[in-house]
């Protein structure tokens, strides 16, 4: 198979085209048509799925020709360029900039609001700091837009999140001024604190600049934590900007979200303190031996007189602010101050979610990924025929209302998705036994388990993707106790437009080789409800997983039912057949279509429903591997060590066991083992190989045909 990657630049750029211009008021552009690189699939090279983008030769670049293109970011081909004006344009290359977004977005929908808030604060880093030479380290890519567009992606940027086109988050395979990847939250004061050291220990290098960004939402993440405690223990010059919005997606919780919000601290103060510390060093009386010391005095005697304790300095790193985020010359003169300070520091700016989109400002989660809008208005854009079918989210947190209104043992957790996973709906019915706990994964997981031990029956609902960072808990905190927690894996297998840091692949690889661990997906909403109302009875942990996006139509609602553990289903019986599609999850309607081609073509196909992965149907097997000549697996998700694998484990050890002369022809349609970008999920599911095309052509392929 062909790995999946965008087009290089270069071809993108031939399939651009042009939109109508932008007016002065930026709340009210006219949306421009979209437009969509050409994409080339091939990979004569064999390099990653990402593809081989080709750097953007910023010396040469000319300005942009596109009238689409404000004025003074038409200009801009660079950070170089930009820091060649005086700082009093910079407003107007942030007004420039948000019309560029509203108009780009409106058509091809993306990030929205993060990224409008994050304007100023990029164009102030890039205009202070000598990238790419300095670099920015973003955490979670929702913030970037504006650090593409100013980074010679401008005239490729209408291609963002889709097939062949510009990544939605920064990406090092993209660009040099992407320096790390930034899809998942609270990474960037690791990542940054390793480079900065990096440098430390590199000659020539000890003066480079390192900064990471990272959101209010973020910084709450354990991994941030471990990050600021390693900063303050080693030497480095790790420049932090903390862009505080009050949101993540949904309005932020926690403790340390009203810490932040209340938090203050004085420039004059800081400026006072910094003199008098250069005076006090360079007359001798301070060493950096005694550095420390003296830094913990001077917290303590901070603390003592403004009845305030800062939680940064408390671990010896320097704190600055609050600002206001979204005054870009206000931004500049502080990053202009403190640019060479030695040692880890801290910078605070209160930035608005949405800033300069009246309607993103009001409703920030709305317009946090709001899909197509009217630029003019504001107003998104509604489908002439609105599909009726249900998100298999909703099914999801109309089921559990349900069940916990059943069941007073089960109480509803989630990490800062309580909208995404629709965990709102038991958030609502149930505030006292529902928990949003923050972007705190890992806390999830344990958090659930201590719950079960206490005799409550969790259900915890993550997306597959963010899942992976609470592997340990998983293990340590539930499964090896055999507590009945439920894992509701939402976005399991290809997401589409977000691309390879959220498509949901590993989860049934990674929990398949757990002990103790039930593993089930649903081909439509009344299994999903059926297997909750199983794990709701079930007294160990159990993992269901779903994918995004729409559940198939129902034609009658169908109640729920007590599914036996390890029990399949044949949805496609013919007599004669000789191949056995067998499918697991959603997928299975693509592997549905799939086997009434062929059967409607003369070429006798039966499909099995696994619906479970473990316990695999041991009885349906037996029978499968006896009676056909060939069998197919399909899965949405990877196929080294999922579904396909432990099938193809079970012929192995049936064959070897019983001395079985009859042995079926398997053939594993999955994910491959190669990195998948960004597009939507019809385009990867093609060339990933599991649609229902790929999967007839596979079949046809075992009778030569």
């Amino acid at each position: 198979m062909e790995e999946i990657h965008p087009a290089p630049a270069g071809k993108a750029e031939e399939g651009l085209t042009t939109s109508q211009p932008s007016s002065a008021d930026a709340t009210a552009v006219a949306p421009s048509p979209a437009a969509t690189p050409t994409a080339d699939i091939a990979d004569p090279d064999g390099e990653s799925a990402f593809g081989a983008y080709s750097m953007f030769d910023e010396a040469e670049r000319p300005a942009s020709a596109d009238d689409s293109v404000p004025p003074m970011l038409r200009r801009i081909n660079s950070p170089a360029d930009l820091r060649k004006l005086p700082a009093a344009a910079l407003p107007q290359v942030c007004a420039d900039l948000r019309r560029f977004l509203i108009d780009s977005l409106a058509e091809n929908p993306g990030h929205f609001a993060s990224s409008m808030g994050a304007v100023e604060i990029i164009v102030a880093l890039h205009y202070v700091f000598n990238t790419p030479d300095d670099r920015i380290v973003f955490d979670v890519g929702h913030q970037a837009y504006a650090h593409k567009l100013l980074t010679g992606r401008r005239d490729l940027f209408k291609s963002q999140r889709t097939l062949g086109g510009l990544s939605g988050f920064p990406n090092p395979m993209e660009s040099d001024y992407d320096t790390f990847m930034a899809g998942h939250a609270s990474n960037s004061i690791s990542a940054a604190l390793g480079m900065a050291i990096a440098d430390k220990l590199t000659p020539g290098c000890e003066n480079r600049k390192t900064v990471a960004v990272i959101g209010d939402a973020s910084i709450s993440g354990g991994l941030a934590f471990e990050g600021l405690n390693n900063a303050a223990n080693n030497p480095n010059d790790l420049l932090i900007i903390l862009n505080d919005n009050e949101m993540s997606i949904d309005d932020n919780v926690g403790a340390l979200h009203r810490y932040l919000s209340e938090l203050s601290t004085s420039l004059r103060y800081n400026n006072l303190r910094k003199r008098v510390y250069d005076f006090f060093r360079t007359k001798g009386y301070i060493g950096d031996n005694g550095k420390g010391r003296i830094l913990r005095f001077n917290n303590s005697l901070k603390a003592l007189i403004s009845k305030q304790q800062n939680i940064f300095e408390g671990l010896n790193i320097r704190y600055f602010g609050p600002f206001d985020g979204n005054d870009v010359e206000k931004v500049v003169k502080v990053l202009g101050e403190i640019k060479d300070m030695k040692g880890p520091r801290i910078l605070h700016l209160h930035t608005v979610k949405g800033k300069g989109f009246p309607k993103a400002e009001q409703d920030p989660t709305t317009w946090h990924a709001p899909g197509k809008f009217c630029a003019a208005t504001g107003e998104r854009v509604k489908l002439a025929n609105p599909d009726p079918r249900q998100l298999w989210q909703e099914v999801f947190g109309e089921t559990l209302v349900k069940l916990a209104t059943d069941n007073d043992r089960i109480v509803g957790i989630t990490a800062a998705m309580p909208t995404g996973t629709s965990m709102i709906k038991m958030l609502k019915a149930f505030p006292k036994r529902t928990f949003d706990v923050g972007i705190s994964e890992g806390h999830a997981v344990t958090f659930a388990g201590g719950l079960a031990a206490a005799g409550k029956h969790p259900f915890v609902a993550i997306y597959s993707s963010f899942l992976q960072r609470a592997y340990d808990n998983i293990i340590h905190d539930v499964c090896i106790q055999n507590l009945p927690v439920t894992f509701c894996i939402d976005r399991a297998g290809l997401v589409g437009e977000d691309g390879v840091t959220h498509h949901g692949l590993f989860d049934l690889v990674y929990l398949r080789c757990i002990p103790n661990m039930m593993i089930a997906a649903p081909m439509d909403a009344p299994t999903l409800r059926s297997l909750m109302l199983t794990a709701s009875m079930h007294d160990g942990p159990m993992a269901i997983r779903y994918p995004r996006g729409k559940a198939p139509a129902e034609s009658s609602p169908v109640l729920p039912k007590v599914l036996s553990p390890g029990k399949s289903r044949c949805l496609t019986s013919v007599e004669g057949a000789k191949v056995a599609l067998l499918s697991i999850g959603e997928i299975g309607n693509e592997a549905a279509e799939a086997a009434r081609r062929l059967n409607a073509d003369g070429i006798a196909c039966e499909h099995y429903d696994m619906i479970w992965l473990k316990p695999l149907d041991e009885e349906a097997m037996q029978r499968i591997a006896a009676r056909y000549d060939f069998i197919v697996s399909v899965e949405d998700g990877a196929r080294e060590g999922g579904f396909g694998s432990a099938v193809s484990q079970w012929l192995d050890e049936w064959h070897t066991g019983h001395k079985q002369t009859h042995i079926p022809t398997h053939v594993t349609l999955g994910i491959p083992d190669k990195w998948i970008a960004q597009g939507s999920v019809p385009q990867l599911r093609a060339l990933a190989g599991i649609d229902a095309d790929s999967i007839e052509s596979a079949v046809r392929k075992c009778f030569g045909k």
